[in-house]
């Protein structure tokens, strides 16, 4: 059993390896399993069957749904949504009879949501305030507040911390001047992440 506050919960049928570190007010459901060296941050929510693997990096506020694989060499940010049945993975050329194989790392930066079934293909980051749709098949860096879906997924737009769409209010030679239709907040988005949207759409 790893080695955790007492403020946490964890659910009888969970397995716990040793050296994993559980911050306070963290919850781990039923049949969760977290390898050795594992960290998880404060306030986290892992549900039914996730599996974190050994030396995997969560910080505080993330949420992992129902069957979740998060491999090693992943490190996850604060206030990540992780949806049920999304896979990492780690090593781009698999082989059952590698003896030597390497991990690639995967970052999720803060804020960022992954939509449910989602497969991320290893060496990849996906930005702060990303949001991932569904289905998707993560194959190159998404940007920071990237709406992006698809096999592979392809930028679609942008989208506001709260998650809305952005509209474009203004565009200029390195920027566009975008904004979110529900909490107007605004937000300069670099010229070559926009031009990639307009030639995908």
């Amino acid at each position: 059993m790893g080695s955790f506050v007492s403020k946490v919960y964890v659910d009888p049928t969970a397995i716990i390896d040793e050296e994993v570190s559980i911050g306070s007010g963290s919850k781990v459901w039923h049949f969760v399993h977290i390898l050795e060296d594992a960290k998880i941050g404060k306030d986290c929510v892992l549900a039914d069957y996730v599996y974190v693997g050994r030396g995997v990096n969560i910080g505080n506020n993330v949420k992992i749904e129902n069957r979740a694989t998060v491999y090693e060499g992943v490190t996850i940010e604060d206030n990540v949504f992780v949806g049920p049945h999304v896979t990492f993975t780690n090593d781009p050329y698999p082989r059952s009879f590698n003896t030597d194989w390497k991990i690639l790392q995967t970052l999720v930066q803060e804020g960022s949501s992954i939509g449910a079934r989602t497969v991320i293909v290893c060496g990849t980051t996906i930005g702060e305030y990303a949001l991932v749709g569904a289905g998707s098949v993560v194959t190159k860096n998404i940007p920071p507040h990237a709406l992006a879906y698809g096999n592979p997924a392809r930028i679609r737009g942008f989208v506001c911390r709260c998650g809305r769409k952005l509209e474009t209010k203004e565009k200029k030679l390195k920027h566009a001047v975008m904004q979110c239709p529900v909490c107007n907040e605004k937000y300069k988005i670099a010229t070559e992440d926009y031009v990639r949207i307009e030639k995908e759409e």
